[in-house]
């Protein structure tokens, strides 16, 4: 796992301190129960083309809070966030709900998590 920097970390971890997150596991069943909600990739294009967890759009940190409400105008929508591990995805979560959105959740583990549980992914 990358080492990062502390003062990403300090942000993380004010940003986890706001935001709502779930575990894999919890996406894997609103998966199964046909849960209506947007799952969105917020990795950069580079790392969403080598795979992603099925069904998500792409929406990247660097541009999520530009054209987010384009992509999801409803500010209720239920909205599901991942990046490689939770930290992006967490980040971008707290920006969002600065911005209105109500419904957003951070899936901690993020893509690496997905894949070591042997879950789908397409490419």
């Amino acid at each position: 796992m990358a080492k990062h920097a502390p003062r990403f970390l300090q942000i993380v971890n004010e940003a986890k301190k706001h935001v709502r997150e779930c575990t894999i596991a919890d996406v894997k069943q609103k998966m199964e129960h046909k849960e209506t909600f947007e799952l969105v990739d917020v990795r950069e294009e580079s790392e969403f083309a080598k795979g992603r967890i099925p069904g998500a759009r792409h929406l990247g940190k660097g541009i999520i809070e530009r054209d987010i409400e384009a992509a999801i105008p409803d500010l209720d929508a239920p909205i599901v966030l991942y990046c490689g591990g939770g930290y992006r995805s967490a980040i971008a979560a707290w920006t969002l709900g600065m911005m209105g959105y109500t419904n957003v959740i951070s899936m901690d583990g993020g893509y690496r998590g997905w894949k070591e549980a042997e879950l789908p992914i397409e490419s």
